[in-house]
């Protein structure tokens, strides 16, 4: 195994399985610390994804991967706790249907709601984890074509996974810097099977300290989320292969063994992501 900086990976995410009971403010443990980005899926139905973060806190509700949605405020979680959250208050069958089974996986940012940050043009509000290279990061728009958002890793992102959360309807979009470069005209969307293709509204042009919003993406008094990565040897890795049309498929060599897998298809449109985990043995649909 590649040299590791992170001793216990799973301090920073981890896969928790658990099975609905139906109970109001049911509690989801055994994360083994307190999460700042949570994302569950209701396994064996087809309500959509829901994620929730500390940066916006847990009052405007989930946003769906799926989905070009605002946040849903009906459908938020009661809190995030030492171990695990605390689902709705008023049980819901897409977050806790009895027998039902579910997946909660759980990224820690900060360990807390977030901070200014003024390195760009537009002030944001930051929760980062240096150490595991993650930040959740939490602007509003200024109305300009472009405008650049400190995003607080210290080095340039890997990725940047971005939706406007405030109002109205938007795409998520996903900058992966191994496929889009360090300045793109190009993105993803995490809530369609497009391949990646040109758009006036898109995350790019990243720095140590920023990335760049374009065009709807800097929309005037819109909140905007978005959730940074980077590549953390022995612990996470963001990169681009090229299939080869076989049953066995290519090897991808990420120097550790991965806990969590997204993949999609980019250059060509109709392929659906495919998210997987070490604790399941099917894969999810985001």
């Amino acid at each position: 195994m590649a040299y590791a900086t992170i001793s216990k990976p799973s301090l920073h995410f981890n896969t928790v399985l658990y099975t609905g009971n139906g109970q109001n403010s049911r509690a989801v443990t055994g994360v083994g610390f307190q999460p700042d980005w949570a994302w569950l899926k209701y396994r064996n139905d087809t309500y959509s994804h829901q994620t929730f973060d500390r940066v916006r806190g847990t009052s405007p509700g989930a946003l769906y991967t799926d989905l070009t949605n605002p946040v849903d405020n009906n459908y938020p979680i009661s809190s995030f706790d030492s171990d695990g959250i605390t689902l709705r208050a008023t049980s819901h069958d897409s977050q806790n249907a009895n027998s039902g089974n579910f997946v909660l996986w759980s990224w820690k940012a900060g360990n807390s709601a977030g901070s200014s940050n003024s390195d760009g043009a537009i002030a944001s509000t930051v929760s980062v984890n240096t150490t595991a290279g993650f930040s959740i990061v939490k602007y509003t728009g200024n109305g300009g074509s472009t405008a650049t958002i400190g995003h607080g890793l210290g080095s340039k992102p890997d990725v940047v996974i971005a939706k406007r959360y405030s109002s109205g309807t938007n795409n998520w979009r996903f900058y992966i810097r191994a496929l889009h470069g360090d300045t793109t005209s190009n993105t993803l969307f995490l809530n369609t099977d497009a391949g990646s293709g040109s758009d006036v509204d898109r995350i790019g042009a990243v720095s140590d300290t920023t990335f760049t919003a374009t065009g709807a993406m800097a929309a005037s008094g819109i909140d905007f989320i978005c959730y940074c990565f980077k590549n953390i040897k022995g612990y996470s890795r963001f990169a681009k292969y090229i299939g080869n049309n076989s049953t066995t498929g290519p090897f991808i060599y990420t120097g550790f063994k991965p806990a969590w897998v997204l993949v999609k298809r980019e250059s060509a449109s109709g392929n659906n992501w495919q998210l997987h985990d070490i604790k399941r043995t099917q894969y999810a649909q985001p």
